[in-house]
Order: C-alpha cells, then sequence, then structure tokens
C-alpha cells in the first residue's frame, strides 16, 4: 500500500518511512497544499486539510500537525507551534519560558484518508519539560530545547531509534499503525 505523507519537512518523511516500514506502506512525498485553520486544537487542524485535500482530488494521504504546548503560558504556543518557531525560534522560546515553569508536553495528530484504511486519526503526546539553553544538532524545530520524561537528552541528541521511542510523533505514529492493522484485519 503507498500513502503520500503531505508535508514538505525532509526530516518528518524519514521519520514516517522510519516509524512504519514493518507494515509494508511506501510513504511518498505528496507535494500539496493545505491552508491550516486557526483553531484551539491539532485535531480540528488534522480534520480540515483533509477536507481540503480531497476536495481537491487528493487521495490515499496522510498528513500530522504537531505543537508543543506549554502549561506555564496557558498552552502557547500549542497550534501555532511552526509560526512561533518561524518567528522567534528556539532562542525566542527560551526567553519566553524564563521565570516560569518548565514542564510541556509535545503532541501530534495523524490524519489519515484512504480508500482501503477510510479515515481517520490518532494523536501521540509526549510530556517533558524545556531546558535553559540548545542541547545537540539532530532533529528540527522545537529538538534541541526539549527533554521528554524519563530522559536527559533533548530531541536533538537522539538517534532516530531513540526519538521514535520518546516523541510524539512516534506514540503517534505506533497508534496509527495498531489502527492501521486493527483496520486491516477487518477487512480479511
Amino acid at each position: 500500500m503507498k500513502l503520500g505523507l503531505v508535508t514538505s519537512n525532509k526530516h518528518k518523511l524519514d521519520e514516517y518511512r522510519h516509524g512504519l516500514e514493518r507494515l509494508g506502506i511506501d510513504i511518498e512525498l505528496l507535494k500539496a497544499d493545505c491552508e491550516e485553520i486557526q483553531t484551539d486544537t491539532l485535531q480540528k487542524v488534522v480534520r480540515s486539510c483533509i477536507d481540503q485535500l480531497k476536495g481537491e482530488g487528493y487521495r490515499n494521504f496522510m498528513l500530522d500537525d504537531s505543537g508543543l504546548f506549554v502549561p506555564s503560558l496557558n498552552g502557547f504556543p500549542g497550534v501555532y507551534s511552526a509560526y512561533v518557531m518561524d518567528t522567534i525560534g528556539c532562542q525566542g522560546m527560551l526567553r519566553l519560558m524564563e521565570g516560569t515553569d518548565r514542564k510541556a508536553r509535545f503532541e501530534c495528530c495523524i490524519g489519515v484518508c484512504s480508500d482501503e484504511l477510510g479515515e481517520f486519526s490518532v494523536t501521540g503526546v509526549s510530556p517533558g519539560r524545556i531546558i535553559y539553553e540548545e542541547r545537540g544538532s539532530g532533529g528540527f524545530g522545537y529538538d534541541p530545547i526539549f527533554v521528554p520524561d524519563g530522559e536527559e537528552r533533548t530531541f536533538a541528541q537522539m538517534d532516530m531509534l531513540s526519538k521514535n521511542q520518546h516523541s510524539h510523533r512516534g506514540k503517534a505514529m505506533v497508534l496509527l499503525a495498531t489502527e492501521i492493522d486493527r483496520r486491516m484485519g477487518k477487512r480479511k
């Protein structure tokens, strides 16, 4: 089975290929644009993008939206994480965090639209904390400043296998694989 991954991020494409290879799903890059709505949850953003792309005739694709949620900042940057990263980057986020509680969580909502599997979404969560300075050179986005619970390394310091075990996207991919297995089993 082939699914197109709607992204312009090569790191994300690599993570999906690595995370879903055991299912025999060929993940290809799908260049499609989705206008993200301004809303309060990742799930609503993903649902809106699926509806938009279906309306444009796209089929057999998956997409995700991720966000960094900081309770001491009332959940900010949340659904605006990509915009905030592009605007102020990790250093700006660290400045915002000065004098606040460092607890944070990453969330990733993956949506699938497939002739064989139907439409569904899953959400993975990785609780952790924001550290005081950037560490590591791997990954992307907020990876150099986020340490997941039970770890001392940032996502940027982890290899792909370790990151997938701890990350919100890795956890969402486990849920995705479980749901795909369940849906494929129903067809047999």
